[in-house]
């Protein structure tokens, strides 16, 4: 398992401080990402926490999977690095 994680379903009202505060209790986390659309800024739903070791990340997946944050049940995987650089969810290389 890698350090970085894909994290579904964030509300719209999740910001990254909260994404972070949320997944930091399981060790240090280098960065919390939100995905924006590129016209209106907003949310996709979606976004990437990554952490400084992997037995932080794996902590992470098992508890927080499932688990509601900010009134919505998240989807939490690792993430699976595509082409380019860019990063996607789902363990089995599907988007969601």
């Amino acid at each position: 398992m890698g350090n970085k994680l894909f994290v579904g379903g964030l509300s719209w009202n999740t910001t990254q401080d909260s994404l972070r505060e949320a997944f930091e209790v399981f060790g240090e986390v280098q960065e919390a990402k939100i995905v924006t659309d590129r016209e209106s800024g907003r949310s996709r739903g979606f976004g990437f926490v990554t952490f400084r070791d992997e037995s932080s990340a794996s902590a992470a997946q098992s508890k927080m999977d499932g688990e509601q944050l900010d009134g919505r049940s998240i989807r939490v995987s690792e993430a699976n690095e595509r082409e380019g650089g860019r990063y996607r969810g789902g363990s089995d290389g599907s988007r969601y």
